[in-house]
């Protein structure tokens, strides 16, 4: 409890336990402070969390550039296709937003598919511990909203790029 003397408390339970066993050849208490160990182990464990929060950032970081890679080749293969929707009105806002929500499709496939196996993976394991345990709902949504938003953030330059094509030069293009 807050407020209270770690070593008088453990010094009162010591002096309880003698008084309890103190006829008793066999059995003796002694008290350890574990608290060395605890603060030992949560170093560890706080290295351990920024590892692995290393790793997922810098996977994420090669996801992004990848549906950014994608979107690119896609309008590159599309030039045809952008040209064509200026030509007949289509705004850069339009041509931009229909980038932007396809690379985000393209992201939350990748993060339900992820979904998906991680939970899969998870429930397995669990199964094999003995113990049966669901995703819980709140990091799956997590896990999709943040695949939308790097879908949002890495879809956002090429689409920019399909906005600003000249029509003249896309219906030319070959």
């Amino acid at each position: 409890a807050p407020g209270t003397d770690d070593g008088q408390v453990k010094q009162k339970v010591q002096e309880f336990f003698d008084q309890q066993y103190e006829n008793d050849v066999y059995y003796r208490v002694a008290m350890k402070d574990a608290k060395k160990e605890l603060a030992s182990f949560n170093q560890q464990l706080s290295t351990v969390s920024m590892f692995v929060s290393a790793i997922g950032g810098i996977s994420l970081l090669v996801g992004g550039i990848g549906v950014m890679n994608i979107m690119l080749v896609t309008v590159t293969e599309r030039t045809r296709e952008i040209g064509v929707r200026k030509a007949l009105g289509a705004t850069r806002n339009a041509i931009r937003i229909q980038f932007v929500v396809e690379a985000m499709i393209v992201g939350l496939l990748g993060g339900i598919i992820g979904v998906i196996l991680g939970g899969a993976i998870g429930m397995i394991g669990s199964a094999m511990m003995g113990a049966f345990v669901y995703p819980p709902i709140s990091g799956v949504l997590i896990a999709l909203f943040f695949s939308l938003g790097i879908g949002l953030f890495f879809g956002y330059y090429p689409a920019n790029k399909a906005a600003k094509l000249n029509p003249i030069d896309a219906l030319r293009y070959e």
